[in-house]
């Protein structure tokens, strides 16, 4: 979780429920299927039913949708460690979420390291509720070097 991480690029995400998290990142996961990136979402909570409410209402094509509804939106984290496992060797570049609270993200992202190793082509998107760590929302947020928000990817 700190900027000067040599084998990954870190970003971040701040929501507040599960579908503001959706809202934030269908537009830059959308942009990413777009650019052939593999996506997954390692997620404490089942994200399932809520993406697929907010799938129905939005003004997307139906390639799009279905594509965004191919993720893996469920929380069987050891199926999407195999699948990580499988991408990297396959070279595939990967984008990888992590939502949860903030011990989940510290955890899953030491899992990750033992995994990638010095695997280069990959992003992790650690993506915190704003609720729980609201005091340290700036400490949190000056360890990343981009945030994600409604408006895309920027600089902090």
């Amino acid at each position: 979780m700190n900027k000067n991480q040599d084998t990954k690029e870190k970003s971040c995400v701040f929501y507040v429920s599960n579908y503001h998290f959706e809202m934030i990142s269908l537009p830059y996961i959308s942009k990413k299927l777009e650019e052939n990136k593999k996506i997954l979402i390692l997620t404490q909570e089942n994200l399932e039913e809520t993406i697929n409410k907010l799938i129905s209402k939005i003004n997307f094509k139906e390639q799009k949708k279905n594509k965004i509804l191919e993720i893996n939106w469920k929380n069987n984290n050891d199926e999407k460690i195999e699948e990580l496992k499988e991408e990297i060797n396959n070279k595939k570049e990967i984008e990888i979420f992590i939502k949860g609270n903030e011990e989940y993200i510290k955890n899953t992202n030491k899992n990750i390291d033992k995994i990638i190793n010095n695997y280069k082509n990959i992003k992790i998107i650690d993506c915190y509720n704003i609720e729980e760590i609201e005091p340290k929302i700036n400490n949190i947020k000056n360890s990343y070097e981009k945030i994600i928000s409604t408006i895309g990817e920027k600089n902090i």
